[in-house]
């Protein structure tokens, strides 16, 4: 017999004695970052930053193949017994000596998922994770000139970058409130005494909102630099206008945390047939915010309509695409995605 033959038949007997588990259960409960295993990470520390932000260190299972600087990834965290997944900015550098990956995460109001973990996360809670995604990348060939126009925690993915790759001619614009609350900020000013980066802070309760016309003042020279825009909608629209009206759009990327909504609907009554919960949900919240909190549970990951992992069938009723405007009718096979969808009326999706 051969050896394959030999591991196939005790496998089977560890079938029979561990029955209703499989072997593979105890190994988790032993080994849960080997090999083989379904992808998950072990939370090793959490730092705080400002505060109402910290980063998370994270050791990830032996299937992580990695990340390019200004990735995010998808985390499954088990909150009050619910298992809920979100995705956050990789801000490690790619060539971390320990093997291990940070996420920093700002606490938001109503946020069950970042207000746990920058709160109540101790060190060596499991979660699940996915592979590291997205398109908010450098290029492989080096910009002569770089800007970084960012916002609160849109910060977080260029800091990956600051870590990861250094340039000859690199400028940054960044708003915050106060100056306390600038994540990263002893980093970041370090690296401007260095002379690696040079700083604008845009303080917001005492300056107001940043208006992009003033980068004319600020940097003179930003139509010629290849830019990475990350923070709230509002300055990512005044962005994307701004770059398009003098026609460099090509130079200007965005990353977005939620998705722009176009247009609102009227809302109406959202049926959960799966757990037979019925609530009331205006036209502007997506259902799986709307799900979310009746206690429903609602897979997603990305929350902007990037991922697909909230793929929801539609029962009934009618929905609206808070990015288009679209409306989607229920039909058979009709699915939506949750994260940026909205009731139009009645409806009942299966969850």
């Amino acid at each position: 017999m051969t050896s394959a033959a030999l591991r196939s038949r005790a496998w089977k007997l560890l079938e029979m004695v561990t029955t209703p588990l499989l072997p593979s259960d105890y190994l988790d409960l032993v080994s849960p970052l080997r090999a083989g295993a379904d992808l998950r990470g072990r939370i090793e520390a959490v730092h705080p930053e400002t505060s109402d932000a910290a980063t998370v260190v994270i050791k990830p299972g032996r299937g992580w193949r990695g990340h390019t600087a200004g990735q995010y990834v998808r985390i499954g965290v088990d909150v009050d017994g619910v298992r809920l997944w979100r995705a956050y900015s990789i801000t490690s550098p790619t060539n971390r000596q320990d093997g291990r990956v940070t996420i920093t995460v700002k606490a938001i109001p109503d946020g069950k998922v970042s207000t746990h973990l920058v709160r109540s996360t101790k060190p060596g809670t499991l979660i699940q994770l996915d592979q590291a995604t997205g398109d908010f990348v450098l290029p492989q060939a080096k910009p002569a000139k770089v800007l970084y126009l960012t916002a609160g925690s849109g910060i977080t993915p260029v800091m990956g970058m600051l870590r990861d790759i250094e340039f000859d001619d690199v400028v940054m614009v960044h708003c915050a409130p106060q100056p306390q609350d600038v994540i990263f900020r002893d980093e970041i000013h370090d690296l401007v005494a260095d002379k690696k980066l040079r700083l604008t802070e845009v303080h917001t309760d005492a300056d107001g909102m940043l208006d992009i016309a003033r980068l004319d003042e600020l940097v003179p020279d930003w139509a010629e630099r290849e830019t990475w825009a990350c923070g709230p909608a509002g300055l990512l629209d005044a962005a994307e206008e701004h770059w398009a009206g003098h026609g460099v759009q090509e130079r200007l990327h965005t990353e977005r945390f939620r998705p722009s909504i176009v247009v609102a609907g009227d809302g109406g009554e959202v049926t959960f047939s799966a757990t037979g919960k019925t609530v009331d949900a205006d036209g502007a919240t997506p259902l799986l915010d709307i799900g979310e909190e009746a206690g429903v549970l609602m897979p997603s990951g990305c929350r902007m309509g990037i991922c697909f992992g909230c793929v929801t069938p539609l029962r009934a009723g009618a929905v609206r695409d808070l990015r288009t405007g679209e409306i989607t009718e229920a039909e058979p096979g009709a699915l939506i995605q949750t994260c940026v969808s909205a009731a139009a009326g009645p409806c009942d999706i299966e969850r």
